[in-house]
């Protein structure tokens, strides 16, 4: 039987204040690495109403998209994985931390770094994706929200565990 190739999708959430982006600093099996705050769209979500969620999971701040950064495609290897991600970026604001939350997890903390330590940084990104968003935000890249449509049908769908999609 042929195998379909599905590409893992992920969201998330760029966010720029005075110069410095924030990103996370989180425990992977690689060791600790920086992300921007991201991770993968749950069922019944929107790639939008997941950027917000993964934002506010990994750093206890509500996450205001105001754009679309952009859509990118990598690839990750390791001899046991080959994963194939696509991933929504999001440009947008973020709040003050919410009292009482927690960060996920794997989050150590979060970080603002200004886009020379972010490229100093770049041998412990989680992802190349990291230093592509900041470097596209920086070009001043960004497309309206609307051109991501969600189809309602998606919201019927039942995420998994007792979560549900915003």
């Amino acid at each position: 039987m042929r195998q379909v190739w599905k590409p893992s999708v992920t969201v998330a959430a760029i966010v720029e204040r005075d110069g410095r982006f924030l990103l996370v600093e989180e425990h992977t099996v690689e060791g600790l690495r920086l992300n921007n705050p991201a991770g993968h769209l749950e069922p019944g979500e929107s790639p939008v109403h997941g950027a917000i969620r993964e934002a506010l999971e990994e750093t206890c701040c509500e996450f205001t998209p105001d754009g679309l950064l952009g859509v990118y495609l990598s690839r990750f290897q390791r001899p046991d994985e080959d994963v194939t991600y696509l991933r929504f970026a999001f440009r947008g604001s973020m709040g003050s931390p919410i009292a009482g939350r927690q960060l996920d997890d794997n989050i150590v903390r979060t970080v603002w770094l200004t886009p020379s330590e972010v490229r100093e940084s770049q041998a412990r990104h989680r992802s190349p994706l990291v230093l592509q968003c900041v470097e596209d935000h920086l070009a001043g890249k960004c497309y309206p929200l609307d051109l991501v449509m969600t189809h309602p049908s998606v919201q019927a769908l039942q995420a998994p565990y007792g979560r549900s999609g915003l």
